[in-house]
């Protein structure tokens, strides 16, 4: 881990309601357009009862732009009117990461 630069995680935990048509579809485009954005560095999704999503950022300015999104603005308001029951956003900086791989 030598030329390690810390950067930030934003975690995203959430239950949905039972409205959620066409969660899924914004979901992913949300995912697809993130990916287009300035300091984007990656994304983790999983969702059973709780849903956890964790994108990767290179700058905390890059996550500002990223939340004033034009689009990303709508799924917002969409998530709080109809998708989600619950959700709690944290922002953390990770200062170092190892991993494990068995491949």
């Amino acid at each position: 881990m030598q030329n390690f630069k810390p950067y930030y995680a934003v975690i995203f935990t959430s239950t949905l309601t039972q409205k959620n048509e066409d969660y899924s579809e914004m979901a992913q485009k949300m995912e697809d357009l993130a990916k287009t954005q300035s300091g984007f560095l990656g994304i983790d999704s999983a969702r059973e009862d709780v849903g956890i999503t964790v994108s990767y950022w290179e700058s905390l300015e890059a996550i500002k732009t990223w939340k004033q999104h034009s689009e990303h603005l709508i799924a917002q308001q969409k998530g709080r009117e109809q998708w989600y029951s619950w959700y709690n956003t944290r922002i953390c900086k990770v200062e170092r990461e190892y991993e494990f791989n068995n491949i």
